[in-house]
């Protein structure tokens, strides 16, 4: 009897078991709630519909509660409702996915405050998680951007166009251009634009036929180079194209024209110093054959000697016929001699 009253009894156990869960569930309600307790307020006090369950979710699901409701209650209070797909899980999705929720809500409401720019949740989503600023993008699109031409950073500080004439004209251009919201995932940037307005620039100068058609008419750079579509495939809309400055540069056609004589010139005189060359070489091949003559008449002379010899010996020549031979060279030499000639020995 004693030990079976000793043992505890099963229901007062339960309870026990009971109170303590209670207690403890009380504790986690409490824990949450003071946690939470401000953000849910400020939910459900601008009617930003985010329960306190909701929260917890989100500290599960690894996102930052802070940033979810204070984008939500900014976007309600600018009158965007779920109906514009801004709801709690599209903004959970985009934070979870790298994206800077906050950026978004304000584009949307300054893209809405315009009220001539069409900027959806999707697109601007889209354009944030592409790595854009998309507020500054809808900053653009509402004032417009100018961009220098060449940029600062460049390293020519104008942009050099030669005229049919020949005149260097130096010049710099600014860029106003808005941003194209629908052109700006995929779109070229402002380096593609600097690049195509330098491009239509130098074309319209290259066509003129003087500098001075340029000079007394700027706007028709302007006016050509809009002409030319340049903001096609970018992010930009190009508003206006207005040349800022207009410097004479050298004479490049006059210079070339000189290279070009120079170069012609160089190449006559080479052409001439061949001819002489050649000239010289064929004077020297005629000296050659001249030597080559000569002394082939000197071999020819020597053999005269010995000719008269095998006459004397043959019976062919007399004295009296070697002596009249003589006198005849003797009186072509006095002749020779008198005419100022060489006498061939």
């Amino acid at each position: 009897m004693l030990l079976f009253a000793q043992q505890p009894n099963t229901s007062t156990v339960i309870t026990i078991v009971v109170i303590g869960a209670g207690l403890l569930v009380m504790l986690v309600v409490i824990a949450v709630f003071a946690r939470y307790s401000r953000l849910w307020i400020q939910s459900v006090m601008t009617g930003a519909k985010i329960g306190i369950f909701d929260l917890l979710g989100m500290t599960f699901r690894k996102v930052n509660p802070t940033v979810i409701v204070r984008s939500k209650i900014m976007a309600v209070q600018a009158g965007l409702t779920d109906s514009t797909g801004i709801t709690s899980k599209a903004l959970e999705a985009h934070y979870l996915a790298g994206g800077n929720v906050p950026l978004v809500i304000r584009a949307i409401i300054a893209a809405k405050k315009a009220k001539t720019i069409d900027l959806d949740f999707k697109l601007a989503t889209a354009i944030d998680l592409a790595g854009r600023n998309v507020l500054e993008a809808v900053q653009t699109s509402v004032y417009p951007k100018v961009i220098d031409c060449p940029a600062r950073n460049a390293a020519r500080d104008s942009l050099d166009a030669v005229a049919k004439n020949g005149i260097q004209l130096k010049v710099k251009a600014r860029v106003t251009v808005r941003a194209n919201l629908n052109q700006l995932i995929g779109g070229a940037t402002e380096e593609t634009i600097i690049a195509r307005v330098g491009e239509g620039i130098v074309s319209a100068i290259g066509s003129s036929n003087t500098h001075l058609e340029v000079l007394e008419n700027p706007d028709r750079i302007s006016k050509a180079v809009l002409a030319r579509r340049l903001d096609s495939q970018t992010a930009f809309e190009i508003v206006s194209i207005d040349i800022a400055d207009i410097d004479v540069g050298e004479n490049i056609g006059a210079r070339l024209q000189a290279d070009q004589a120079e170069a012609d010139t160089r190449v006559a005189r080479a052409r001439a110093e061949g001819r002489r060359a050649m000239a010289v070489a064929q004077e020297q091949e005629m000296i050659a054959k001249m030597e080559e003559s000569r002394a082939q008449v000197v071999e020819a002379e020597a053999e005269v000697p010995m000719a008269i010899a095998d006459s004397f010996r043959d019976g062919h020549l007399g004295i009296m016929d070697y002596y009249k031979l003589r006198n005849v060279q003797a009186d072509t030499d006095m002749r020779k001699s008198i005419a100022g000639a060489p006498s061939g020995k």
